[in-house]
């Protein structure tokens, strides 16, 4: 059974927590919400309790009114920690989870057990070629500007973001998170993510590290988990065959094979505070 919990503190975080077990921590990205997890919250039952967070400014959780900066999203992460008394927690991202994930690294390393970073890139420069950018832009912030709603975007987001083939239950799935956004958060990620720069982390992070990519996705292919699985120490790569940018969706068994297989094998490094 999943539970609806409220962080305290501001902006107030609303999460999903379902199961029994060691901590793992969900993250959605930009277009996404905490609800996006729920296939994995339930494959992994009560081997542990998943917690699967809407970001600020996202789904049930509290807008803010200052400029986003990732190192606000890092803060967050800390204070989910510390309200579900976690000492160490398995984080798993994708794309701007991912991110965020590695944003949070440095000062909460000591509170992370295990990292599985999905369909992302670790530095918007280094990723995204400037057309990509461009075409990163143009889709999301500018109609938005211009008075289009999230419904009048969501079908060449969707399209962008997919492969050809994807399920028109994981299409819709993904059109419901995208028309639940509200424009200013939005904009903030997206001004913010065009700042992000990890590049300099990877060889840095000391812990098992699972990275999950499409096959087919186009707004960051395999190459780039290939470019960081050769830079992070214990990394492993799975690559999910004729699948896209939301792989969490797109394929939901393949996915939690791979995610489920990853956390056994480090199950007992999470733990709640005694």
């Amino acid at each position: 059974m999943t539970e609806l919990i409220r962080t305290t503190g501001n902006p107030s975080l609303a999460c999903s927590v379902a199961g029994d077990g060691p901590p793992v921590l969900f993250f959605h990205g930009v277009g996404g919400r905490r609800q996006n997890w729920e296939r994995q919250a339930a494959h992994l039952g009560d081997r542990f309790t998943s917690i699967a967070w809407d970001a600020r400014g996202y789904g049930d959780s509290d807008d803010y009114d200052t400029e986003l900066r990732f190192a606000d999203f890092a803060d967050d992460v800390g204070r989910l920690l510390d309200h579900f008394e976690i000492e160490k927690a398995h984080m798993v991202g994708l794309s701007m989870g991912a991110r965020i994930v590695m944003e949070a690294f440095r000062p909460h390393k000591d509170r992370m057990a295990t990292l599985t970073l999905c369909d992302c890139f670790y530095g918007f420069d280094s990723a995204l070629t400037p057309e990509k950018q461009e075409e990163y832009v143009a889709l999301r912030e500018r109609p938005l500007r211009s008075g289009k709603t999230f419904a009048d975007l969501a079908p060449a987001l969707i399209d962008s973001l997919v492969a050809p083939d994807c399920t028109e239950q994981a299409r819709a799935e993904l059109r419901a998170s995208i028309e639940a956004l509200r424009v200013e958060p939005y904009l903030k990620t997206i001004r913010a993510s065009l700042l992000f720069d990890q590049s300099d982390l990877l060889g840095d992070i000391d812990m098992p590290v699972q990275l999950i990519f499409g096959e087919l996705d186009r707004l960051t292919p395999p190459s780039i988990g290939q470019d960081m699985a050769e830079q992070i120490p214990d990394a492993r790569l799975a690559v999910l065959d004729g699948i896209g940018h939301l792989s969490n969706l797109e394929a939901p068994e393949q996915f939690n094979q791979v995610l489920a297989e990853f956390l056994m094998a480090h199950r007992s490094l999470a733990r709640f505070r005694s």
